[in-house]
């Protein structure tokens, strides 16, 4: 049995690729069953995110073929387009590309934690499809438990590596719980829906969107119970935010220091927390002369995410060292599981020569022949059909005269 890691991702395919061989999550099912019936792989698991679609499976090289052929046909791909995207492993770089995927170590922010979870969530698919055997059971655990190891162990996912990321984790080192924090965020674009989505995550509920464009703001602002302004009704909104983060494409600063003066007086000098993510600036320079105020800019993070993505880097090297120990751990128990099979086979086969033999002596017996004669026949074709094979090795073992392979056979046979 060889383990298999077939895939694509960020590094090797475009997003529009990668959208056509995306699984939704109520296809997983059905699809792990396809899988399996149609190329007769023992186990399988899809793993689908935005950023990889992964097949974890084990069987021959032949079934890797027909694995591609499969996920080809399943998504009505031009095979020879899907191949020049993949990537296939197998064996222990199966299962360390595995392993490093579920710490987050191949992702395109490096060590970012959801991975993880959506690793589990494969899983369980598989567990649910019946798609999982020993082996894979075996591997998927020890690929958690070097996460896990990994995460308690190393910083790889302690620091920010993005600057929405880096803005969220200040807010929150300053105001602790951002539950009952007041956040305006000005703009709409990409930056300011993954601050969004970052401060959701901390625990955020008080949030108000201003934006030129006040059906863009609305929109964002939907999606997690939000209020939504429009930039001529930022003076008012100021007064009550706690937290100000801010990422347009203006020109000219939205936020002057005399506004935020108007609000800091409304707000009887609460201070107030400003993150200018924009070039040009969203917020006059100046506002960081005021008392109460204080205010960041892009550059002040990026010097953050730099040595940030300097620890996580470092923390990976550490993490690297976890998951090749895991690796050799998960191969040793793999290489003993099928010396055990071996021995598992042998003793079944012998049971089924005694099994077949003692049938036929009832027989015979049965039939009224002498039972002396009968039992002597059957222990010399058991112990015959028995000896044969081991005797045949044995012979070829031996001709090759080494002193440790006759001390082993020595062992072995008992002698």
């Amino acid at each position: 049995m060889i383990i298999f890691a077939l895939g694509i991702n960020h590094k090797t395919a475009p997003v529009s690729l990668r959208e056509q061989v995306a699984f939704a999550p109520e296809q997983i099912l059905d699809a792990l069953r396809d899988l399996t019936t149609q190329t007769q792989v023992s186990d399988a698991v899809i793993l689908s995110t935005c950023n990889r679609t992964e097949l974890y499976f084990s069987g021959s090289p032949e079934q890797s073929k027909q694995v591609i052929d499969w996920l080809s046909k399943f998504h009505q791909l031009d095979l020879a387009e899907l191949q020049h995207h993949l990537y296939l492993h197998q064996d222990q770089q199966a299962s360390s590309h595995l392993m490093r995927v579920a710490c987050g170590l191949d992702s395109l922010v490096l060590g970012e934690p959801q991975i993880l979870g959506q690793v589990k969530q494969a899983y369980s698919h598989s567990r649910q499809a019946g798609t999982i055997n020993p082996a894979f059971e075996r591997l998927f655990q020890k690929t958690f438990s070097v996460a896990k190891q990994v995460r308690t162990e190393t910083d790889i996912g302690a620091s920010a590596v993005s600057v929405a990321f880096a803005a969220v984790s200040l807010a929150r080192q300053i105001f602790g719980q951002l539950g009952k924090v007041k956040v305006l965020l000005i703009g709409a674009g990409e930056t300011i829906e993954l601050v969004a989505k970052h401060l959701l995550e901390q625990g955020a509920e008080k949030i108000t969107v201003a934006n030129r464009s006040y059906d863009k703001a609305a929109a964002l602002a939907s999606q997690f119970n939000g209020e939504a302004v429009s930039l001529a009704q930022v003076p008012q909104a100021l007064a009550n935010a706690d937290v100000v983060i801010s990422s347009t494409a203006s020109t000219l600063p939205i936020v002057g220091k005399g506004m935020v003066e108007q609000a800091l007086k409304k707000r009887r000098h609460k201070p107030m927390f400003f993150v200018d993510l924009a070039v040009p600036r969203d917020i006059e320079e100046q506002v960081a002369e005021l008392e109460d105020a204080y205010l960041y800019t892009v550059d002040d993070l990026q010097s953050i995410v730099l040595q940030n993505l300097q620890n996580r880097q470092e923390a990976a090297a550490e993490a690297e060292q976890m998951i090749l120990q895991g690796v050799n751990e998960f191969s040793q128990w793999l290489s003993l599981h099928g010396q055990l099979d071996v021995v598992r086979d042998y003793r079944d086969k012998g049971e089924a020569i005694r099994d077949e033999l003692l049938a036929k002596a009832g027989k015979q017996i049965a039939a009224g022949q002498d039972p002396e004669k009968v039992l002597a026949e059957l222990a010399t074709k058991l112990s015959n059909r028995l000896m044969h094979a081991p005797t045949k090795a044995l012979r070829q073992l031996l001709q090759d005269e080494q002193p440790q392979q006759q001390s082993l056979i020595n062992t072995l046979l008992d002698l």
